[in-house]
């Protein structure tokens, strides 16, 4: 099922919908516009246009794949970042466990392209969305399906919502950062209640704990470290209490974009339990990294020796007007680049097939349409010249773009990611 939803991307027609690329495209298939190879400065494709290095995208799917070998982590990114089936599908070829998704949207999607290992990190208790799950459960042997629990409550929701199932929904007690963090049982306490309301319902199996260490109030590695050992630590207390009894393997899952190097570390220490251990990492930014955000805050600024992440983005925008030597305006606002986190970043300009650095210039703000930019004096900037910007947060820069190029370094473009939001 996989390859022929693969394989039907490819025959989607080019039309209106598609921002940025070129015009005269309109009516070939993705699949033909393709394996024309155009380039993407100087073969039709319009600004704004946001773009994919090919060669980086490469590089991060190969040093996410060695780093979780390296430390024994199985592995399942964060789909919402992209919300991709290609990059779903390119992370498994990398190695990848299964792909981790927030939603019951995002399933749907996942299996639509046959995707069969999904771990849904948030609680799940609305009764259409259960019954679906149950319907691809009931329907696919090989479907493996693990969601978040959190109350009483939640599980006997889920319970009514999926009698008669003919295969129990795998679930995970999901343990809270702190108070203040987002969701997640508070104390050990009600974890074992919600553990033995797990074990009161015929239609839910436990299978391990988990939870979003990125939550941690005040985030610093002796915080996460100590959030994360309680995490393990309250897997050990639930083996210990036979809840783990209807279940093969043990699962203890945490890890976002931030501080998966302790992760690594804490998971190391996990003793032996009565079934095997599966070291679930989910850290899902670094397919495409970026230039803000996570660049800042990546582990591997911390742990260099284990290499390093490329961003992966650049969003192409052309100056359409330069009302004063101090400012200027291009062709891409709020619509087109991530903007919840940190402005764009001027990196490069573009003119008559030269490229040079964007010294002077820098995006002040956005609007709708339109990224402001301020130029120090001498700064070489002319109406019509492009302007490669960098992005901060690939989590919102997916989803402003429903087929993106992914061109290599000399603009060939060589592939086009769909995106589904």
């Amino acid at each position: 099922m996989s390859t022929e939803a693969l394989a039907r991307l490819a025959e989607e027609r080019v039309d209106h919908r598609f921002k940025g690329l070129p015009p005269d495209a309109d009516g070939l298939t993705v699949g033909e516009l393709t394996a024309q190879r155009r380039n993407l400065f100087t073969d039709g494709f319009s600004t704004p246009v946001l773009a994919l290095s090919a060669e980086r995208l490469e590089h991060n799917l190969r040093l996410m794949e060695t780093y979780a070998a390296r430390h024994g982590l199985a592995f399942a990114p964060h789909g919402k970042t992209s919300m991709a089936p290609q990059l779903f599908h390119r992370q498994l070829e990398h190695g990848a466990w299964g792909i981790t998704l927030a939603v019951p949207h995002q399933v749907r999607v996942a299996r639509a392209f046959g995707i069969s290992r999904v771990f849904l990190a948030n609680e799940l208790v609305d009764p259409a969305a259960l019954r679906w799950v149950a319907a691809e459960l009931a329907a696919d042997p090989s479907f493996r399906f693990v969601c978040y629990v959190d109350s009483v409550r939640g599980v006997r929701l889920m319970d009514e919502a999926l009698e008669g199932a003919a295969r129990p929904v795998d679930v995970v007690v999901e343990l809270g950062a702190g108070e203040g963090a987002r969701t997640g049982v508070r104390t050990e306490a009600e974890c074992l209640a919600v553990a033995d309301a797990v074990a009161a319902a015929d239609s839910l199996r436990l299978v391990g704990v988990a939870g979003y260490e990125a939550e941690v109030p005040q985030a610093d590695p002796e915080r996460v470290r100590a959030w994360l050992a309680r995490l393990v630590a309250l897997a050990v207390d639930l083996d210990k209490a036979g809840k783990f009894a209807r279940t093969e393997e043990i699962v203890v899952s945490a890890g976002g974009s931030a501080w998966f190097d302790t992760v690594a570390e804490v998971f190391t220490g996990i003793p032996e339990l009565s079934r095997p251990v599966l070291k679930l990492l989910r850290s899902g930014a670094y397919v495409s990294h970026d230039d803000g955000h996570y660049r800042r805050i990546t582990p591997f600024n911390r742990v260099p020796a284990e290499g390093a992440l490329e961003p992966a983005f650049r969003l192409w925008a052309q100056v359409v007007s330069r009302p004063s030597p101090e400012q200027a305006f291009a062709n891409a606002g709020k619509r087109d680049a991530a903007y919840d986190l940190d402005l764009p970043f001027a990196q490069v300009v573009r003119r008559d097939g030269v490229e040079r650095p964007a010294t002077g210039v820098e995006v002040t703000g956005l609007s709708d349409q339109h990224a402001w930019l301020s130029t120090a004096s001498g700064a070489e900037l002319e109406v019509g010249d492009w302007v490669g910007l960098g992005l901060s947060h690939p989590c919102t820069s997916f989803d402003k773009w429903p087929l993106i190029p992914v061109a290599e370094a000399d603009g060939t473009v060589v592939e086009y990611v769909r995106t589904f939001f």
